[in-house]
Formats: structure tokens, C-alpha cells, sequence
């Protein structure tokens, strides 16, 4: 994932946390921050320790981005998203990952339809 797509600095995931709204499913917490003079979304990771091992939690990263990655063209851009897995996140294999992260999406209306 490019660097523009990414949140790093943690004065902007405090922004995201303090302005944004919060919404949740099983496995995630999702902060959504509108900003309007953005051109591409940016995204955020958070999983804990208690998660698992540094390899889990590595895989669980990989797979959130991925899932953006396949949903690009879906979600709304002008955002900031700070996504924070729960422990039910490390049991999932990626197609469960994929349909979690957009049930979580869909709940903060931040999914355009698929075109057909």
C-alpha cells in the first residue's frame, strides 16, 4: 500500500479517534474521520498483543490492507479509517477477514454500491 494511503503519525490517529466516529462489528473496531480536502482515503492498524505472536499479528495487517486493496474502488475517499482488530480477528482466514472488514464498512456507510 502507498504511502499517501497510510496513516503513520500518531497525531492523526489521535484526530481520528478524538473527531471520528466509531462503529463495530466482532472483530473490529473502525474510526471513520471525514476530511474534505482529501484526494485518496488513508487507512490505520491496530492490533494488540493479546492477539497473538508478532507473525499473527502481521498476517492480520496484511490482511486488512489487502481487503482494502480489493475494495479500493468501493470506499469512499475522503476519509481516514483507523481499524483496531479483536481477538476474534486472529481465527479468521481472509474470505471471513474480507466480509467482516466490509460488513464494518456497510455499517459506517462508507461503501459505494458495485456497479453491474
Amino acid at each position: 500500500m502507498k504511502k499517501a494511503y497510510r496513516i503513520k503519525k500518531n497525531d492523526d490517529f489521535q484526530s481520528v479517534f478524538r473527531s471520528g466516529k466509531s462503529l463495530a462489528n466482532r472483530q473490529f473496531v473502525l474510526y471513520i474521520l471525514k476530511k474534505e480536502d482529501q484526494k485518496n482515503f488513508r487507512i490505520g492498524l491496530s492490533v494488540s498483543k493479546k492477539i497473538g505472536n508478532a507473525v499473527k499479528r502481521n498476517q492480520i495487517k496484511r490482511y486488512i490492507r489487502q481487503s482494502f486493496h480489493e475494495l479500493h474502488d468501493r470506499v469512499e475517499r475522503e476519509n481516514d479509517y483507523v481499524i483496531i482488530a479483536r481477538k476474534p480477528a486472529g481465527e479468521m482466514d481472509f474470505h471471513s477477514f474480507k466480509k467482516s472488514i466490509e460488513h464494518v464498512l456497510k455499517l459506517g456507510k462508507c461503501l459505494k454500491r458495485e456497479k453491474s
